[in-house]
């Protein structure tokens, strides 16, 4: 069975302060109970250590937004894989639409932070998905099987350890939320394009997430979904209350 996830990423939110009293709420809803999902919280690199330090003993697993490209040396301001996994995160978010669009990351950029992210331990959540243009002209498949074929290039051992995450574009921050049924025929396009690439049972072991303006109100139709295994929460993860209505989605 692959493991079904709800994964926060808080984007540029949160102080180092508010992130400690965040991640202090979701251990607190959290203490006693055994949610039926994998919970992460991937936080702004001032956070990571703090709150995994916050979260350590409960079921929260913590992440990153990103790596850097670079193993290490002179690249002031990056933040490199391995100094993710030195605060004991165990996952980093790579190639979010964000950093396409406002950094021009592409598939060669993002191959060497798959590796770099897999080389030190970490689970990548490997974002792909297509803007408003692209959904309008139906061009929607062959765009997000020309983002996957950054992760392709992993062997199938190294594939096997990634998380994808599908993120119409157009519904991010947009109140805009794909159809229950829009979803789920990208994630069955996603899970066979896998089986074509690998085999089927490397397809049907891999978790691929929904993002894009997911909440507690429409988790629960979303999830029922055979292709979605779980959602990566922008807006609807920086508070406790709203993560948790999408955690407790799954029954």
């Amino acid at each position: 069975m692959r493991k079904k996830i709800v994964a926060g990423n808080w984007k540029m939110n949160t102080t180092l302060q508010e992130g400690i009293a965040l991640a202090n709420d979701l251990k607190n809803a959290l203490a006693g109970k055994t949610p039926k999902c994998d919970v992460v919280v991937c936080t702004p690199y001032i956070s990571v250590a703090a709150v995994a330090e916050t979260v350590k003993g409960s079921v929260i697993g913590v992440g990153a937004e990103d790596c850097s490209a670079n193993e290490k040396g002179a690249f002031t301001g990056e933040v490199s894989a391995s100094m993710v996994a030195s605060t004991g995160a165990k996952y980093c978010i790579l190639g979010h639409s964000e950093r396409r669009q406002y950094h021009g990351e592409d598939n060669a950029l993002l191959i060497k932070k798959l590796n770099l992210a897999l080389a030190n331990g970490l689970t990548p959540i490997f974002c792909v998905g297509e803007v408003k243009e692209e959904r309008e002209a139906n061009t929607f498949k062959s765009v997000i099987e020309g983002q996957m074929a950054a992760v392709y290039t992993l062997s199938a051992a190294d594939f096997a350890k990634v998380v994808i995450a599908y993120e119409p574009v157009w519904a991010i921050g947009t109140g805009l939320t794909a159809t229950s049924a829009q979803a789920q025929e990208v994630h069955a396009s996603i899970r066979a394009s896998i089986a074509a690439k690998y085999d089927k049972a490397t397809a049907e072991n891999t978790s691929i997430l929904y993002g894009g303006s997911c909440k507690g109100s429409n988790a629960p139709e979303l999830f029922a979904q055979p292709d979605i295994d779980g959602g990566l929460i922008g807006g609807a993860a920086l508070k406790a209350a709203d993560f948790m209505q999408i955690i407790e989605a799954w029954k």
